[in-house]
């Protein structure tokens, strides 16, 4: 977790009413003195992971480990070399990635995740984030989380809200 700098919670964020907007909330829901005071276990705050907390441009994490498993799942399912979308993963075929359907991306989902357990699907998860790289920055996907994010979970913690804890291992 990011460490909380200065008198500044939040030092990465641009002035501005969107950092002195959330700043004003935290310190009138966490002053006992205030009528919106919220108690430290009624206080929960939730993000949306995707475009928030890590990136999903040119795609979402979540498709690019779903991607990693067809390739290492392909020797044993020679039929997906002529069996879309499967083919198109396997040709590295970026037109027709792009141009994926819901059904065909769920069925993508859905092939490389069912028959696993819990602990070895973690296992496999926790395998990619350590060292599969995103494709534009060439890094790591756990080292391109956002820092202003990164410090607002910080800052919300320091306050006494309540988060999951990532189950990935190595983040920060």
């Amino acid at each position: 977790m990011a460490q909380i700098r200065s008198n500044d919670p939040l030092p990465s964020w641009n002035e501005g009413t969107n950092k002195r907007t959330i700043i004003n909330f935290v310190e009138s829901v966490t002053n006992p003195q205030s009528s919106d005071y919220i108690l430290p276990e009624s206080r929960i705050a939730t993000f949306d992971n995707d475009g928030t907390l890590w990136a999903e441009k040119p795609t979402y994490f979540q498709a690019a480990f779903t991607i990693s498993r067809i390739i290492q799942l392909a020797p044993q399912h020679p039929e997906w070399q002529n069996q879309q979308p499967f083919k198109a993963v396997l040709d590295k075929d970026q037109k027709y990635l792009a141009s994926l359907s819901v059904p065909e991306l769920l069925e993508m989902v859905m092939v490389t995740h069912a028959g696993i357990n819990q602990q070895d699907f973690e296992n496999q998860a926790n395998q990619f984030f350590q060292t599969a790289k995103h494709p534009r920055f060439q890094r790591r996907y756990l080292e391109i989380i956002y820092q202003p994010m990164l410090e607002l979970l910080a800052y919300l913690q320091a306050k006494g809200y309540d988060y999951i804890q990532s189950q990935i291992r190595g983040t920060a």
